[in-house]
Order: C-alpha cells, then sequence, then structure tokens
C-alpha cells in the first residue's frame, strides 16, 4: 500500500515514517519542508496522487483560539484533496478526553478537527492517545518560577512516542474503523507526582509545589484525561523510559 504522512518530519510522523518504510510500505513523508503547506493547499494533491492511506499529523504552531482556525483551514484543504485523490482510509492522531475540556482553546480545536474528518466522505479512523513522556519537561518549563515548579494534581496517564507512533501505524494498516480507538500508557499519574519522579531521575535544583490553580491543565477537573474502559494500554512505562533517556548537560535544562 502506498501511505502519505502529513507531517511527517514531526515526533510522531518521523517514526510512523520509519516503521511503515521498514515494514516496505510505498512511504510519502510530507510537511512544510517538502513544499507540502496545509494552509494554503500547495502540494497536497502531488503528495496524494496514488495515495491509499492518508496519515494526517500535522499541528498548529500555537496553542491559543488561532488554532481552530488552524485545523478548519486545513482539514478543509487536506478533506477535498484526499476526496479527489479517492484515498480509501484517512487517519488523525487526537488526544483522549478532547471533547470535555472546551475550556482550552487547543482541545476545542483538535475536537474540531475531529468533527470535521467524521463529516467527510472518506472512511477514517481516529486515533486518540494521552500525553507524551517527551512533553513532561516542557510542562514544568512552562511553571516553574525560580527554583520551583507549581504543578496541579491533574491525572494523566501519559505515554511514549514510539508506543504512540506504533498504534498510529497499526490503525493506519487495518481497515477504517469509522470511529475511535483510545491508546494510553499503562500507568496512572498525578502531573505534580510525575514531575516530582522526574527530577528524582534529573535532579537540576528545583523542587515541586502542587497548585492545583497552576498551568493549563488547571482547568481539568476528574479522570477526562486518563483512559476509557475500551483504551488499548502501551507497554513502556515512564521510569523505564526515563532511565533510558541520554542524561542532560550540567545545569538546569531550559
Amino acid at each position: 500500500m502506498k501511505f502519505t504522512i502529513l507531517g511527517g518530519s514531526g515526533l510522531i510522523g518521523s517514526q510512523v515514517v520509519e516503521r511503515l518504510t521498514a515494514a516496505g510500505h510505498d512511504t510519502v513523508p510530507a510537511s512544510l519542508s517538502t513544499g507540502v503547506d496545509v494552509i494554503s493547499g500547495k502540494g497536497l494533491e502531488q503528495v496524494l496522487e496514488g495515495a491509499d492511506v492518508l496519515v494526517n499529523l500535522t499541528n498548529s504552531p500555537v496553542f491559543d483560539e488561532s488554532s481552530i482556525d488552524f485545523f478548519e483551514t486545513s482539514m478543509s484543504n487536506v478533506r477535498a484533496a484526499a476526496e479527489a485523490a479517492d484515498v480509501r482510509h484517512y487517519v488523525i492522531l487526537s488526544i483522549v478526553g478532547v471533547d470535555q475540556v472546551p475550556q482550552l482553546d487547543y482541545y476545542r480545536a483538535k475536537a474540531l478537527q475531529e468533527n470535521l474528518l467524521e463529516g467527510g466522505p472518506t472512511p477514517y479512523t481516529i486515533v486518540r492517545a494521552t500525553q507524551f513522556f517527551e512533553f513532561v519537561q516542557a510542562f514544568m518549563s512552562w511553571t516553574t518560577e525560580g527554583d520551583t515548579v507549581r504543578l496541579p494534581s491533574t491525572p494523566l496517564q501519559p505515554m511514549a512516542s514510539a508506543d504512540v507512533a506504533a498504534a498510529v501505524v497499526r490503525a493506519a494498516s487495518d481497515t477504517p474503523l469509522q470511529g475511535i480507538r483510545n491508546i494510553a500508557g499503562p500507568e496512572v499519574f498525578t502531573l505534580d507526582e510525575l514531575a516530582r519522579i522526574t527530577l528524582a531521575a534529573r535532579p537540576d535544583g528545583r523542587h515541586v509545589v502542587t497548585d492545583d490553580q497552576a498551568g493549563m491543565f488547571a482547568v481539568v477537573t476528574g479522570g477526562v484525561l486518563i483512559a476509557p474502559e475500551d483504551a488499548d494500554l502501551a507497554p513502556t512505562r515512564y521510569r523505564d523510559w526515563l532511565q533510558q533517556q541520554p542524561q542532560p548537560d550540567a545545569g538546569r535544562q531550559p
């Protein structure tokens, strides 16, 4: 089969391309760096020519209200191009619980992306993943003041990006689900606990204070970001993954 991967140079996209290519598929990575622009539509017709499966992993460059415009415009362009190319399966990557946190602009934008896919003519699969291990340091940096990291006790069930990529490949290689496949890591943490585990393994002079008003996840209530009962659980555990990461340079990381 021929796969076109929009966002094929990103964290997940590059791994999806690598896995599909290793499995012997004809795989076409597409991104701004290869001349494909989902906002203007430039290059979409060419990269979708002959494609059996489209995996759309493009993402908004910002997470505020303008992300809604990004997904509305990009999905309109990509959906039309996929229909014209007679693509047989359209896959996107979304977020577990995305439709239950309307307070977050970015989550509303991703929910809109799902709705636009569901309303289109191309058979589809939506893969909803929990937060990635790779994002924990960013979550911490957003709420760092001096040597203090303030984070809420929001429950998360994070997973490794490699496991996300593997799940996307499985979904893309299967028949269209015409629905949602949820995936998550094997363990539930609160966000403040996750930061403490991270700093215990990678100390940099900071300490964590639980503050349920701090950061973007402060608006999340209950367990909406953890795996629903039907989720496929990935094998990689956070502490094991953390031990395998390269040691950072001396001093606090940006």
